[in-house]
Order: structure tokens, then sequence, then C-alpha cells
């Protein structure tokens, strides 16, 4: 799009801006304004044209906005015209609301250099350079001369649910944001403590209800709006055309046949609608704090960024996005994550130094952060103080608000099909044009009067281009999502079916997916004296100690209706210890913390258990502080007071390299690296223990100040808690099918490297034989560059290893020989992925395109991996449990979700059957679907250019098709024939080889072509021989051409292109190996059977049945001229023949053999596989026990 400059009092104005830079919503936005002399012009063209030009702007609103509207500034735009990255045009007003405060004072506005630095969830990427900025007169804006009145008037446009307002200094719209964005921790606690009332009104103004709300469309609306679709608009056209020519059967039951399909098309329209608006409506009343101190009940549809939210201690359903800042929240975030596993969320941190303040992230403090449509199940406090929380975000800015648009705005779907099912259309259609020429000429020459020609030209138009050709193409489609649906894998997006016909890799998350999701404890290996003990098989044998008391607090557990549920890791580590939790402990008060309530206890199980033999104090330990598991930081830790003790003790679980890393490292044992990849190497999930007395100066108000980075240090290394994730069983037996198949597995998983690496081997992911490179990639630091080592992991024994800090402390054994290129596969963790991404970047497309295990991935660089896996040309699928996998869900092309939770409204799939026997289906059912639509579009374009051949011959004779011969070919055989077709299922075997993606490539052209002569031939043949016998009288025209219509020419014509349509249909009705065989379309193949039969019939005995004849105006051509009747049945089945030949020699691997070389084809279109080429042709890469360097330095 052009962008054009402008210049007012000194400073460079642009007509356009660009918003949401380098992500799905990327948008360029260009100002207008109403021009009143295109305005008029328009008008009196859509008079002119009976409101055509109307209809076509409604399907290219660009076009409206160039022929009644002048570019112009941002600042004085009235409309802007919106392009999407995907191509898509949309128009949109520009609105004002005028405050009675100034909005700079409102809105949380991030400076100039935020906004020019933003990413994927920031703020507009405006076009104007600060170059183009004339900083002495820059105050001059929008109406200088009255600025103050400016300073009150808030300048904003809305698209899909998403509010943009304009941006003073950068002369550009941007995201409308809130405290989400540039806000320092100490902000929630020092400035947010309640809105004032006048405050709250305004910002009602600015963003709006608190409120997602899902519009359902009357029928009306949505009646207009889809019979203004070009595909019925194209109907409408034909069926006025067909009642001009009077064609009035066929045209009556097209419209009941679109009439049919388009109520039921509404019903189910609005039906969804109602489904969605009722999924997600919710209001209820709630508590806020006022700037005064008041308290005040609202209803939550008034609820502004800022307000302070009172949480009731019976829980509620969240109504927007808030950050805790005092207390503590049971949530089911199973809306979001897909596990409905409680999650404990706490107070956000508080910094009490300023200068360790940081600024806010959804993401880094989600622990922290109650997540709208997220359900609070408990809350607990301390003494009188109030479980509080401040309003983050609101409507569709909110978490479920964003999840909701994704559903109401879906990413198109870029698959290569569908484009060339347009360029199809578009070829279809200058065929017509062809014939259009062809048939002015012929009337012409017969001297038809003027109004005969325009009606017959235009009928051309909708013979060879089938009105139900959108409509046929979705059978196949239909019939697969049901045959899912029955499999128990439903889908909210049926294009994607299509889409997983193409598919060549999937990614798998491990846990929940490959793997059980339950643990089972295996044992503990305690440190004593700086040794490993013996692997302790039961747990409660251990004496009382730190190590039991950090597996009994280290957790997230609570009390559900009277149940301890929480992370089924937690549940197995508390319950190996045999201990009691309780949270009530009222009667439990001691000196250290006066009138205030421990909110959690454990204590072992018997009653006479205390601290020491000479102490009458039980031996019990409160839970003061929890500092939440986060991926990112890989570990979790509880600040804990033992009842009597003197002091509060710190315990850490996580990831044991991650553990070590803050221990002292005195206390771990020397042979450390050795008993983890003992146990690792087996695929045994391994957790690091920690422990250390904190000061006994610490209090319990400042425990709940401290930062996390305070007591996450210096600790003393406890052990290793091990336990076992067993395969599924199904899990095997479908990685090896997929590989058969030819279809790539990857693990993608937030587990440890070589635990993930032995699930890979055990489940086939990786072959016995092949070698695993770990590419262990380390960041720059000062005067070191950023580099690689490739080191080859020993998975035989655990002897030999050395310690490597460069590779995540994986000890690794080194090997030099040379490996073959097509046995090694690489494993990358995360930390590892982050450093290629940033500085080896050229190295990415070889590591991805080999790696097989991607370990330690954090939910974004899960997102990150899948699309780098399809900039390689991979057309990726991803299967997850939904915790942690949504994003990588939603990026892929195919994602399907194990989970039953609401979150599967993320993914285009979900499997009710939680393992992965739903990844074949899918992808068998995605072939059928694929080839089923291939068939029925190459069979409605043949049966448009077989009638389309008809009525070319029969116009030169100044003869047609007969009303009801038009009706039985379109409505009795392509109408049952088009449904029936894709009726057959999905093959049982998965084959190697994939079904063709697009209807452009040079086997299914050839195929297309070659059939159309097929068909030519076959009539014209047929034609020619009727000149051939003694009998026969050719037709003398008369001027009206329905007394034209029962002669011997129409009848062979009419015959011979019946037998042609049963014929391609089921020629294009193929079977192995993508669908069953065509004998088990029953349906289908009775419909093929009577189908001839009765065309045979009328062929050979139509004076049995006079009134059909009369009916269909066919000439009695048998039994009266029984030799002829044969020559033309011949002909048929000369013609079925080739049409099969044809079919069968382009399924056949030599014609793309004997084709290729003629198609100049240097180098693949797919990356991967050049990538892999590159890889097979280089012996001396990957540089084993070798490093690898960047030129980047820290």
């Amino acid at each position: 799009m052009n962008s054009h400059n402008y210049t007012v009092a000194g400073m460079a104005h642009k007509s356009s801006c660009t918003l949401n830079l380098e992500t799905d919503e990327e948008m360029v936005c260009t100002g207008y304004l109403v021009n009143k002399t295109k305005k008029i012009c328009v008008t009196f063209f859509t008079l002119l044209s009976l409101g055509i030009l109307q209809l076509v702007f409604h399907w290219k609103k660009d076009w409206r906005i160039y022929c009644t509207c002048s570019m112009c500034p941002l600042q004085k735009a009235e409309i802007l015209l919106i392009k999407n990255k995907f191509g898509e045009f949309f128009i949109e007003n520009i609105k004002i609301v005028r405050l009675s405060t100034s909005v700079d004072t409102l809105l949380r506005k991030p400076s100039l250099e935020a906004d020019t630095e933003a990413g994927p969830g920031g703020d507009a990427q405006s076009t104007i350079s600060e170059d183009e900025i004339d900083v002495d007169e820059s105050q001059v804006l929008i109406h200088s001369e009255n600025s103050s009145e400016n300073s009150c008037k808030l300048v904003y446009f809305e698209h899909r649910k998403v509010k943009y307002v304009w941006n003073k200094e950068k002369q550009a719209f941007h995201p409308l944001t809130s405290y989400d964005v540039a806000t320092s921790l100490s902000t929630f606690y020092t400035k947010l403590k309640g809105l004032p009332e006048d405050e709250q009104k305004n910002k009602q103004f600015i963003y709006g209800e608190n409120d997602i709300y899902v519009e359902v469309k009357s029928y009306k609306q949505l009646f207009i709006e889809e019979i203004l679709n070009p595909f019925y608009m194209f109907q409408v056209f034909s069926c006025g055309l067909w009642f001009v020519e009077h064609y009035i059967f066929y045209a009556v039951c097209i419209i009941v046949i679109s009439a049919v399909s388009l109520t039921i098309s509404l019903y189910e329209t609005h039906k969804q609608a109602v489904t969605l608006r009722d999924m997600v409506a919710h209001t209820s009343k709630v508590k806020i704090l006022k700037s005064n101190g008041s308290v005040c009940e609202v209803d939550s549809q008034e609820l502004v960024p800022g307000d302070l939210l009172i949480i009731p201690s019976n829980g509620c359903m969240m109504s927007c996005d808030a950050v805790l800042v005092s207390g503590n929240c049971i949530v089911n975030e199973s809306m979001l994550t897909g596990e409905s596993v409680p999650v404990t969320k706490t107070p956000l941190p508080n910094p009490p130094d300023s200068n360790k303040d940081v600024d806010y992230s959804p993401e880094i403090h989600k622990r922290h952060t109650l997540f709208c449509g997220t359900k609070l199940i408990q809350t607990r406090h301390y003494g009188n103080e109030k479980v509080k929380a401040v309003v983050l975000r609101t409507g569709f800015s909110s978490t479920k608000g964003q999840l909701i648009r994704s559903i109401l705005f879906p990413k198109p779907i870029g698959f290569k099909f569908y484009k060339d099912a347009l360029k199809f259309i578009g070829a279809l259609f200058a065929i017509s044009a062809i014939g259009i020429v062809y048939t002015i000429f012929v009337l012409i020459k017969d001297g038809a009067h003027v109004f005969d020609i325009i009606v017959k030209a235009l009928d051309i138009i909708t013979i060879a281009v089938p009105p139900a050709l959108p409509a046929a193409m979705t059978v196949g489609t239909v019939y697969a999502q049901n045959r899912l649906k029955a499999a128990k894998i439903f889908c909210i997006s049926p294009q994607r079916i299509n889409v997983c016909g193409k598919l060549k890799l999937f990614c798998f998350d491990k846990t929940g997916t490959l793997t059980e999701d339950g643990l089972d404890m295996l044992g503990v290996v305690p440190v004593l004296d700086d040794h490993f003990l013996p692997l302790l098989e039961h747990v409660d044998e251990l004496s009382h100690g730190p190590f039991l008391s950090c597996m009994a607090t280290c957790h997230s557990l609570t009390i559900i209706d009277g149940i301890i549920s929480g992370d089924p890791l937690d549940l197995k580590m508390f319950e190996a210890t045999k201990w009691l939790l309780q949270e009530q402990g009222k009667d439990k008060v001691d000196n250290m913390m006066p009138t205030i309530v421990m909110p959690t206890i454990v204590k072992p199980t018997t009653a006479d258990t205390y601290i020491n033999s000479d102490s009458q104090t039980p031996y019990e330990i409160g839970i003061v502080r929890q500092f939440p598991f986060s991926s990112s930081l890989q570990r979790m830790s509880v600040i804990t007071r033992t009842l009597g003790a003197p002091n509060m003790d710190v315990y850490m679980k996580g990831a044991p390299e991650m553990v070590v890393s803050m221990c002292n490292k005195t206390t771990v044992p020397s042979k450390f690296h050795e008993e983890l990849h003992a146990y690792t190497e087996k695929g045994l999930r391994v957790i690091g223990l920690a422990w250390r007395p904190l000061d006994l100066k610490l209090s319990w108000h400042h425990a709940h100040k401290i930062s996390r980075s305070e007591v996450e240090n210096d600790l003393q290394f406890l052990g290793l808690l091990i336990l076992q994730n067993m395969l599924k069983p199904e899990t095997t037996p479908i990685i090896h099918l997929l590989r058969e198949a030819d279809i790539r597995t990857v693990m993608v998983t937030g587990d440890n490297v070589l635990t993930a690496t032995s699930v890979a081997r055990d489940c086939g992911m990786i072959e016995p034989k092949s070698r695993i490179i770990h590419v262990c990639a380390s960041p720059p630091s000062e005067n070191v560059q950023a580099c690689i080592e490739w080191t080859e992991s020993d998975a035989t024994t655990a002897e030999g290893y050395t310690q490597n800090s460069k590779a995540d402390s994986i000890q690794l054994k080194t090997f030099t020989e040379d490996i073959p290129c097509s046995k090694y596969n690489f494993a990358v963790t995360g930390k590892s992925f982050a450093v290629i991404k940033n500085h080896f970047q050229d190295l990415m497309p070889k590591i991805v395109q080999r790696g097989t295990v991607f370990a330690r991935m954090s939910p974004d660089q899960k997102v990150q991996l899948v699309e780098e896996l399809q900039a390689l040309g991979y057309s990726v699928g991803m299967c997850g449990d939904g915790a942690n996998d949504c994003g990588a869900l939603k990026a892929a092309h195919a994602g399907i979700s194990l989970s039953e939770a609401e979150a599967s409204v993320a993914s285009p799939f979900t499997s009710q059957i939680a393992n992965i026997s739903c990844v074949p289906k899918l992808i068998r059912e995605g072939r059928a679907s694929l080839v089923t639509s291939f068939g029925v579009f190459k069979y409605m374009a043949l049966y448009s250019i077989i009638q389309f051949i008809s009525v070319m011959i029969l116009y030169w004779i100044n003869s047609n098709l007969g009303d009801f011969q038009f009706l039985y070919v379109d409505l009795v055989i392509t109408t049952t024939v088009a449904i029936l077709m894709g009726y057959n299922g999905a093959y049982t075997h998965l084959v190697k080889k994939r079904p063709p993606g697009s209807l452009v490539s040079p086997i299914i052209l050839i195929s297309i072509i070659l059939q159309i002569l097929v068909q030519i031939i076959g009539q014209t043949t047929a034609y020619f021989l009727l000149f051939t016998q003694d009998w026969f009288e050719p037709l003398h025209p008369s001027q009206d051409a329905d007394e034209n219509i029962l002669c011997p020419e129409n009848t062979v014509i009419f015959i011979v292109s019946s037998f042609q349509y049963i014929i391609v249909a089921a020629a294009f009705s193929r079977g192995p190996p993508y669908r069953t065989p065509i004998w088990q379309n029953v349906w289908f193949l009775i419909s093929l059977i009577v189908l001839c039969m009765y065309t045979a019939f009328m062929l050979f005995y139509p004076n049995y049945l006079s009134f059909l004849e009369s009916f269909f105006q066919v000439y009695q051509l048998g039994p009266d001229h029984m030799k002829f009747c044969w020559i033309i049945f011949t002909v048929i089945i000369v013609n079925a023949t080739l049409t099969f030949a044809i079919e069968w020699l382009m399924g056949k691997a030599f014609i793309k053999t004997f084709i290729k070389p003629c198609r100049k084809k240097n180098a693949s279109k797919n990356i991967y596989k050049r990538i892999e080429k590159e890889i097979m042709n280089d012996p001396d890469w990957p540089p084993i026990g070798q490093v690898t360097t960047s030129n980047c330095v820290s």
C-alpha cells in the first residue's frame, strides 16, 4: 500500500501506520476522508448499474474506499482502511469520546521509545521515524489552538474487539493497553489502592464494559449477509436466467435445494453463536475498594483496570484478569491450561529495594495473576486482612477474551488446495468466455433474436461454472468430521481436516501424551557425607529430618471438599511420606506469629510424634510462604516453620541441574552427574531437593516480603527423588506406525533432556542403532563468544563421563569417529535452543531438521519450534495434553489436544481418548477428505465441461438440452453422485506417499486435460457416427430452439453425455491407498448401477415407457435401430475404458518419473529436502567433539 507524506507546521505526517508488527494481527491502517464529489459519482453509477456497483463494493471493501474517499493524514482521518497480513481489507470509523479529565492522566501510555520497540503484544509500530519530526515544533499536533480541549478528547477506533487509541506524540494509533505494560511491581502496592469515583467513570468510557459479549445476529441479518455471498448471488443470477429461459423445474429445484442448504447453514451458524455466547457469558456482583477506603458492591461489567477487587472467601468465577496483592487463592485454570489440577496463586512480589523493582509481565508473573474465566475455589488470608487483587485487563483484552477472539476471528488457512480451487474456477470462467463468443457467432449466423442471443450467451456461464461447485467440495469434509466425531475426536475448524491429509511431521509433548499422566514413586536417593546412599524404596522409613520435611512441605497441595488436590507429582511425593495435611489450624498459635493462623500444616500420622524426646511440642510444620513452580525457573520453594523451632527454613525442589546450581558446592556429591545420568537414561523422572535454615531474625512479616532470590541461594543439597513415568501402551505402536508411514516424529517437552532421550528411544522415535548428538550451546559472556559443543551420548554405559558445564551440566562422552549422516539425531535443550536462535540462526535449519528431542522447552519455545519447522516447508501437527501446549497447538497446522477441558477451544481438534491413537486416525481421515475433495472437484469440473461440450454441439444446429434433460443430468445424476461420492471411509493402512495437495500439479492437470479430450472425442464420435446411418435425416432447425429438442442428434448427445457423467464419477472415486474401495461405499455403488441401467434403458427401449420418452424428449432409437444403439454403447464402453485407464496411469509412479525431467525443476520446493540433501552431502558435519563459535561477544 502506498504511503503519502504530509507536512503540517514543520512536522511530517503520514497517512498510514503499521500496528501489531511481526504478529498474526499485523495490519496497515490508512486514513481517508469522505470525498463528496466521488460519492455523488458513485451514487450515479449505482443507479445506472441497478445496485450492482454496491454489491461489488460489498465484496471489495477497498474499492468502496478508493471510489468514495480521499487519502489524508491519520490525524485528520474520519475512516480507516485496514489491510491485514493475509491481504484482507476492513473499514473502521474513527470515534471520539470527550472525557472530564485529561486522557494522559487516565491512560498508561507507553513512551515513544517503548512504542517503537513494541513486540508481539505491544503497541503500534509506526511508519514515522524520529528523524522526520521537527522537535522544535513537535508540539503542534491536533488543533493546537485548543490543546486543553483536545487533551480531554479520546480518539480511537475498534477492530475485531480491540481498541486502538491515537498517540499524539507518535502521530499513530496503538492498541489500548493497561497495567500489563510497563508497570513496575511496586506500583501495584504503592499507587493502585482503589480508584476515585470520577476516574472510574472516565475509564469506563475508555475501556468499555467488562463484558465478553458474543454478538448473536438475527436470522434476518444472517440471511442478508449469506445471500450476498458471491456463491449465492451467482445462484440467484443463474436461477433468474433459467426462469427467463423457462427452465422452470430445474430453477425451482435449485431454489429449493439452496433454500434448504441456506436454512441449515443459518441455523447452525446461529446455534454456534448462541452456544459460544452462553459459554462465555458471565456477570456477577463484586466488591471493590475505593480510594477513600470504602467498600462498594458493583456489577462485574463495571470493572475497569486499576480497580481494587476484594476476592470473596468462598471463591468465585473471575470476570477479569487481576494481579493478586494480598492473600492466597486456589484456582482451577482448566479453561486456560487444560489441566483441572488446582493451582495456588500467591501475592505479587513487592520488592523493598527500588533498585530491584522490575516491570510486571503476565507470562513471568502468571503465578500471581488471576485470569478471567478461571474458577477460584478457595482463598486464604491472614488475620483480618482481605484477599485483594488489582484489575489488570477487562473484556476482550483479558486472557479469556483473547481466547474468544481467536475463535471469532480465526487465522486464515493458507492451504494450497483452496487457492488452486479459486484459480481453477477462474479457468472455468475463461472457458465460458470462449463459449460466449462461440454462442454469439452461431446464433447471429442463424439469425436469432438479440434477446435470445444475450440469454443463451449468459447461460453458458452457468453451464461452464456449476453453481453447486463450492457446496459439493465440502462433502468429503462433512463426512470426515462425522467419522472423527464417532471416534471421539472433535473438530472446531473443519477446513483443517483437509490440511491433516498433508501432515509430514508430528510433534508430541511427553508427560501425559506419550507417557502416563500419573507418576509412580520409585524411591529416594538421600545424600550423606557428600555421598549418595542406595535407592530407598520406602520413603516412610526415612528418619525425621530435612529430606522428609522437604517432601512433606515443598508442594502446592490443598484440601478441596476433604480431598487433597494438586499436581500429580506433588501428590505422589506427599503420599509417599504418609504424613497428614491440615488447613484449618485454628487451634495452633505460637509466640512468633501472635493472632496469626498458619494456613497449612503438615505432620506425621502418629499422634505421639514430638520435635525431640525432651519436648512435648507436637512435630508440626507450617507452610508460611510459597514461591510457586515456574516452568521458566524449573523450581519451586517454600518458607516453613516447625512449631516451637527458633527459626524458619526454606525447602526447594525442581530440576536437579537447577537445584544444584543454587546449592553450596561442598554439599553436592562429586558423582552427582553420574548418579543423575544413571537414572535419567532409563527414562525416570528425577527431582532434586535442597534445604537451608533461615536467619533467626527473619520475622513472619518479613518472610512475606522477602524476594525469592534472597532465600534461594547457598542451599544444602539433600538428594534425589526418583519417579517413574511409564509409556502409555498405545505410544510405541503408534510411533512405529507413523515412522513406517514416513511421518517424522519429534518430542517437545519441559522434562530433563536425558529422560526425554530415553523415552524417545523406548517409544521408537529414535532407532536403536541411531546415535544421539547433544547440541550444547552457551551464550556469549564477557570476552567469550557464543559457542556450540557437539557431543555424542553413550546410551549404553554411565562410565567415562566427565563434567561439561556448557552442556547444561549433562555429562556426555565425546566421540571423534565419523558417523553415518542418516543415523544420528540431535537432542537440544531449551537453553541451547535460545542461544542457537539468537546467535546461530544459520545453523537453525540443520539442527531443526535433524532434531528429535527438544527438552526443557518453555511454552514460547514450543511455539518457536513449530514455526521453525513450518519455515522448512513441513506441514506440522502437534499433540499435547493441553498443559503449556496451547500456543503450539494453535500454531501448528493441526493441533490435537488430549484434554477435555475448555482449553480445547484453543486447539482445532480435541480427542476424548487420552492417548496418541487419535493421531493416525486424524491423518487417515484428513487424507480421505483431501482425496475426496480432489475427486469431487475434478468431477464437478468435468461435469461442467461435458455439459459445455454438449451445449456447444447442439447450439450448432440451433438445438439444446431440454428442461427435463438438464434436470436429469444436474439433479438426478450430478447431485446424487456428488453427495454419495465422499461417503467412502478412510483406508485402514497409513501409507508413505501423501496425497497431492495442489490442483495445478502436472499430474492433476494432465489427468483433467486428457479426460476432457476423451469426453470431447466420445461425444463428437457418437455425433458423427449418427450421420453415417442410412435411416438418419439431419435436423432442419426451426427458428424456435425449443422445437428442435426432440431429434436424433439431441438424443445421442444426451445419452452419451449422461453415461460420461456416471463414468467420470466412478473413475474419480478412488479407493486405496487413502480411501476404502468403491464397493464398500454401497449407496454410491447402487446409485451408479441404477443410473447406468436407466440411461441404458433410455438408449435401447425408450418406447416401453412412452410417458418417460415424452417427458425427457428422447428420440426413439431402439429397438428400431438396435444396431446403431449397440454402436453407441460401444463408444460408451471405449470412453469408459479410456477414462479409467487415464486415472490408473496417473496414479502410477513411472508417470511421475517420466514427467519430472520435463518440469525443469532444479531444486525441491520443500526447504527441508534441500537441507537434508546438504547434510547428507557433508560427511564432516556436525563436528563431533568440537566447538563451533559465533562472532558475538557480550
